[in-house]
């Protein structure tokens, strides 16, 4: 009886293990919860993700250089 109820908490736990991995590596990448985490992102993806990182750091250095 008691092997029954460790054996349901070790498949939960692993089961909870894989979902939180899997939910984690997706929040990580700014992707949706349930897309396929191994998936390489399209190049347009790419380039968007750039194009983001490259306004943030004009801002940055427009801002920046206002202060003074």
């Amino acid at each position: 009886m008691a092997m029954l109820g460790m054996k349901k908490y070790l498949i939960g736990a692993v089961v909870g293990l894989l979902v939180g991995l899997w939910f984690g590596v997706n929040i990580g990448n700014d992707r949706p919860l349930w897309s396929n985490p191994f998936a390489e992102p399209s190049l347009s993806q790419k380039a968007k993700g750039v194009a983001k990182d490259v306004w943030k750091d004009a801002k940055k250095a427009a801002r920046d250089s206002l202060k003074d």
